[in-house]
């Protein structure tokens, strides 16, 4: 039986965008007092029992007196606002504070860091107009984070693509704007001038993109083996990725053990919190994902971070599966009136975030307003994630060939992945083409051998027939 298929597929709905949220090398956790730890984040000596040794991490004595990087954070804002005092206009100072800013927004989430951080750079090269690379740099991640991938790239150009930084930020620019060959390029270039973790890492999602999986292991392999002691929030980020792979292979035990080994080195790291949380609710271990989701609302304190969304959108998804109709509706209008409100703002708000929660909402306005925002936003990204939103919002309006031509520049573009693969089936289940059809729901089975009727249920999908 046919059922509806214009629903979100919660494993993406945050997808690439946290790859621009969350940095190469940052740490994003908020750091609270030891005594407001919970005892199941206390330090763990020993690395999950399931993790591949490729994967260990080498440094473990140095987490037990791991600084409070919040703390830190602070007392950086706090040494270049002292020298700002005595020196108001020293421009390298402000770019350093920029910066400094920059560090808190993404170690909180916390968007009013982000806004800081522009005015202080913007500050900084009115002061210091030339040869002013830090502030430059400050400016380009804030417009990608804004989706604003042109600009940023025109910032990065502005302080050289000699510069490993700027190079970075190219990756990750093109390959949100689709432009896989160019990211490709650029995360060659980088690995090659320097093969550290995050350089490795950024080319391992470049290549997972291409749906080269046996380049994708290695490249995480050579990074996790590049990694150094000082860069425990990189660290943690790889093996949240990595782990996200494997989850979306359905390897789903590996998956878990790399999630816990990056809470392992970053307690609260809310990466790793979301995708065990979703991991899960595919695996239908509810209570243990509202456990999740819940922990990382409860460490972002009564401030509004970027995660909110994302949480909420989760453990809406969670309660639908529960048959708990009321609060998924309440959980859902709550992340609807957070994302319309930073739309308004003009602050850092998504609108594939709330086409994807208007796409799950379901009611024809919301299909008609989703498609129209989609609309515009391929403008501007067109990577998987974003085109296969569009296509959801195609279908939902019964646009079913336009549809079924954005999942072919999907299926083009190398991507594995067996939501957007089992889609691509649905539609083309509905033009009539059959053989066409099998071939997609078949590749879907191939990528990921796990994924039967709970998975899609848990992801959104409807069920189609083999």
């Amino acid at each position: 039986m046919k059922t509806k298929i214009g629903q979100g597929i919660k494993s993406n709905f945050f997808g690439w965008w946290l790859l621009i949220v969350v940095p190469v090398v940052g740490i994003f956790v908020i750091n609270l007092p030891p005594n407001l730890r919970l005892i199941s984040d206390m330090f763990s000596e020993k690395s999950p029992a399931e993790l591949d040794a490729n994967y260990r991490y080498h440094f473990s004595e140095t987490l037990i007196n791991n600084p409070n990087q919040k703390e830190a954070i602070q007392q950086e804002i706090a040494f270049y606002q002292q020298r700002l005092a005595v020196d108001s206009r020293s421009g390298l100072n402000r770019a350093a504070l920029a910066g400094s800013y920059l560090k808190m927004a993404r170690a909180t989430g916390e968007g009013g860091w982000f806004l800081l951080a522009e005015q202080a750079a913007q500050r900084s090269i009115a002061d210091l107009p030339f040869d002013n690379r830090g502030a430059l740099l400050v400016l380009a991640r804030i417009a990608e984070a804004r989706h604003d991938f042109a600009t940023a790239l025109r910032f990065a150009k502005q302080v050289g693509f000699d510069n490993e930084d700027a190079i970075a930020l190219s990756v990750t620019s093109h390959l949100a704007m689709g432009k896989v060959s160019e990211a490709n390029a650029a995360a060659e270039a980088l690995v090659n001038r320097i093969p550290n973790l995050g350089s490795l890492t950024l080319r391992a999602l470049v290549r997972e993109s291409q749906g080269r999986d046996a380049e994708v292991l290695q490249d995480y392999q050579q990074a996790m083996a590049a990694e150094e002691p000082g860069e425990v929030g990189g660290s943690a980020r790889a093996r949240s990725l990595l782990g996200r792979f494997y989850a979306r292979r359905g390897q789903f035990v590996q998956a878990k053990a790399l999630f816990l080994e990056a809470l392992r080195l970053v307690p609260r790291y809310p990466l790793a919190l979301i995708y065990l949380a979703d991991l899960e609710t595919r695996q239908g271990n509810y209570r243990e994902a509202e456990g999740y989701y819940s922990k990382v609302s409860a460490y972002s304190g009564p401030v509004a971070t970027v995660f909110d969304r994302i949480v909420d959108r989760g453990m809406a998804r969670v309660k639908d599966l529960q048959g708990d109709a009321i609060e998924s509706r309440r959980l859902r209008d709550k992340a609807e009136a957070g994302l319309r409100q930073e739309q308004a703002a003009g602050g850092f708000g998504h609108r594939r975030d709330l086409a994807s929660l208007l796409l799950e909402k379901g009611r024809s306005q919301d299909v008609t307003e989703a498609l129209v925002l989609m609309q515009e936003e391929v403008k501007i990204r067109r990577d998987a994630v974003t085109l296969d939103t569009l296509a959801r919002a195609l279908s939902g309006a019964g646009e079913w060939q336009k549809a079924d031509r954005v999942m072919a520049e999907i299926v083009r573009s190398g991507i594995r992945d067996a939501g957007m693969f089992y889609r691509a089936g649905a539609i083309a289940r509905t033009l009539g083409k059959d053989t066409e059809s099998r071939a997609y729901f078949q590749k879907s089975k191939e990528i990921d051998p796990s994924f039967d009727d709970r998975s899609r249920q848990a992801l959104g999908l409807g069920s189609y027939e083999f």
